[in-house]
């Protein structure tokens, strides 16, 4: 006997039933981002962080000394395998964390209204500068936050984890009247 999978994102449930119309305060889930945690060898670090820094099409995050998350939503996980393992495999590890990880943006005029409910740092832009991340707790769970555009925030979570974080984001961005939808 054959079973047939079907693949589903882990959200797709708490997603049904939300406006397709994005307000001006939004939470986007992005589907496919190609997401790797990269750790850089002893004595490495600066070199691994400019090899990073020097890669197409991607986005890096700091995570903690020496380690940092990689996220693309245009390149396949894939294609920055073979990009990573063509660096020196003697300064720098990788893992791909796309099936483990979800990324959601938050976006909107009073974003950093809704994410002070949930996250313990300063998000003042003199303060969390465009390109800034860090690892923290977000709505309880630990999540690595990337601020990458002026009104822009994005939240690397477990996959385990994304549902209570989705739906605490959601209850924080009521006041707002905030959407949610996936990514197109």
């Amino acid at each position: 006997m054959s079973v047939a999978f079907t693949r589903r994102h882990v959200l797709e449930d708490q997603v049904a039933g939300f406006r397709a119309q994005p307000n001006a305060d939004h939470l986007s889930i992005i589907r496919h981002a190609a997401i790797f945690s990269v750790l850089a060898h002893n004595g490495h670090e600066g070199w691994a962080l400019a090899a990073l820094k020097a890669m197409p099409d991607v986005s890096v995050r700091t995570v903690g000394p020496a380690e940092w998350l990689v996220v693309s939503e245009t390149s396949g996980s894939d294609s920055l395998s073979r990009d990573f393992a063509m660096l020196d495999a003697g300064r720098l590890s990788f893992f791909e964390q796309g099936d483990g990880r979800m990324l959601l943006r938050l976006s909107g005029p009073n974003v950093r209204r809704i994410l002070a409910k949930c996250v313990p740092v300063d998000l003042h832009p003199d303060v969390f500068a465009v390109g800034q991340s860090g690892t923290m707790l977000c709505c309880h769970v630990s999540a690595n936050l990337a601020r990458t555009g002026d009104d822009v925030f994005e939240i690397a979570v477990m996959r385990s984890l994304a549902g209570t974080v989705f739906e605490e984001l959601v209850e924080m961005g009521r006041e707002f009247a905030m959407t949610t939808g996936f990514s197109q």
